[in-house]
């Protein structure tokens, strides 16, 4: 027993001699709001408690801007982006900037959310669809409906001079046959003046200084549940959305761990995490929201990244032609 002390003094020193596996490191950038960007790390985190995951978070505008700069500086820091919209990921991706995904479970994806080669991700579905006061007369179904005379005047929608949502949705009905320019134009006829962004559409709505607005959903669906006076709709020729996709860059340190954020992000927990924040998930089997229609109830119209991206200044140059700044 007089030896039992030393003993376990050599013990101590052994244990003290291993090495002490330093946690794997991720940088992730986000234009998430920051009380989503916390929780979707520390899910992650916690599926995964050897990687560790510092985030930044601003604006998509802002948050490409910090990037740029890194970039030019020759030091981009992030390993992994998760922003707004497809359109910045597809001009990330024409300048190589993003890599590849190959093995990325996609399999339950609708094809158009994600990139054919596996660069970028959507994670969920923020649709632009019709919000109206309970108090109007009309109950609008369809986006036509918002150039019918007896709107005249009372329809507010956001500015894509301002809002990326607004600059997604402008690109997605511009290139509907149905739709078009001429549908723009219209809306101008019908004293239809686009300005700022979602939040202050949905108030002029909410408010009753509009009756009718065009506007991303979770607004709507999440204050109608606290008692504003509001319906959403999902027009019958579809919505827009914008996806909030998820890359991986070529210049990323840790790109194993980044797969595994893409992947869970992906999985069904990521997707029921999206949900529980009060977004339609891309997953199309995993349950929405309360106050969201079954996914297979809601259209998406038909959205070309590339070509949005090819046309952003010819589209942005027609509204101004069209409403003026």
């Amino acid at each position: 027993m007089r030896f039992t002390p030393f003993l376990a003094a050599v013990g101590l020193a052994a244990l003290a001699a291993q090495p002490v596996l330093a946690a794997e490191k991720l940088v992730l950038y986000t234009s998430q709001p920051n009380k989503d960007a916390q929780q979707t790390v520390d899910a992650f985190m916690a599926k995964h408690p050897g990687i560790e995951v510092d985030w930044v978070r601003d604006g998509t505008t802002k948050m490409m801007a910090k990037l740029r700069a890194e970039i030019a500086a020759g030091n981009p820091k992030p390993d992994l982006l998760l922003i707004a919209d497809m359109v910045t990921m597809e001009g990330l991706k024409r300048e190589g900037r993003l890599t590849e995904h190959p093995d990325a479970d996609v399999s339950a994806y609708d094809p158009a959310t994600y990139d054919p080669d596996k660069t970028y991700f959507s994670t969920k579905l923020i649709t632009t669809g019709i919000v109206y006061n309970t108090k109007s007369t009309v109950k609008p179904s369809s986006w036509a409906d918002l150039a019918k005379p007896e709107l005249k005047g009372l329809v507010a929608m956001p500015s894509p001079l301002t809002s990326g949502a607004a600059t997604i949705h402008m690109a997605t009905l511009t290139e509907n046959t149905d739709l078009g320019w001429t549908y723009y134009e219209a809306l101008f006829e019908n004293a239809v003046r686009p300005k700022g962004g979602n939040g202050g559409t949905f108030k002029s709505v909410a408010g009753g200084e509009k009756m009718v607005g065009v506007v991303v959903d979770f607004l709507p669906i999440r204050e109608k549940m606290k008692g504003s006076p509001v319906e959403f709709v999902f027009p019958a020729e579809g919505v827009s959305a914008v996806t909030e996709p998820v890359a991986i860059l070529s210049t990323a340190k840790n790109p194993e761990a980044a797969k595994k954020f893409v992947d869970f992000l992906l999985s069904v927990d990521g997707q029921k995490l999206a949900a529980s924040q009060g977004y339609l998930p891309a997953h199309p089997d995993v349950t929405p929201p309360d106050g969201f229609p079954p996914r297979d109830q809601i259209k998406l119209m038909a959205f070309d990244a590339g070509k949005a991206l090819d046309m952003a200044e010819a589209n942005k140059k027609k509204f101004v032609d069209i409403f003026g700044e």
